[in-house]
């Protein structure tokens, strides 16, 4: 049987995973920020549940990951409201910070190989896109190659971690 906490964690990342992508292509402003809040909301309560949940199994790392992704996502919540423009310092930080989580949580063989690949490579795309912005490039949350392509690459590991989740337990 599985537990309130993960139901509730998959709920979270279901939630941030369809929101998330679905405020990168809409063009209102306002439904963009709504989109993102209720996303970001989400994924926080998700990578709460998640830490707690690795932690009580004993696996550090992976909880550790999940508290860092947290923070990155609770960094790109604080920003949000402001705007694309005025929210890119919060949104280096936090994509930084969701890199660092994604492969704190996909270094260890826990989860099956494809979702520890598709972390990885959203990670990639992250740090790359943190980087250009750091450097000058004037990239915004939805800009398009970079950092949009790093979504469906985080977005399926979403989906990976939410069918552990429910899978049967064994």
């Amino acid at each position: 049987m599985r537990s309130t906490s993960d139901i509730v964690a998959a709920i979270g990342l279901a939630i941030g995973g369809a929101l998330g992508m679905a405020g990168t292509f809409v063009a209102s402003d306002a439904l963009r920020e709504t989109l993102w809040t209720i996303d970001g909301v989400g994924v926080v309560v998700a990578a709460a549940l998640l830490t707690m949940k690795y932690q009580g199994l004993g696996n550090d790392l992976i909880a550790a990951g999940f508290l860092t992704y947290l923070a990155g996502e609770s960094l790109l919540l604080a920003g949000n409201a402001a705007g694309l423009q005025a929210s890119v310092p919060s949104f280096v930080g936090g994509i930084c910070l969701w890199a660092a989580g994604l492969v704190m949580v996909s270094a260890p063989k826990t989860f099956a190989l494809w979702m520890r690949l598709t972390a990885f490579v959203a990670a990639v795309l992250f740090v790359v896109s943190a980087a250009m912005i750091l450097w000058g490039a004037p990239l915004l949350p939805t800009s398009a190659p970079l950092p949009a392509a790093g979504y469906p690459f985080l977005v399926l590991t979403f989906i990976g971690w939410i069918w552990t989740l429910l899978k049967s337990q064994r």
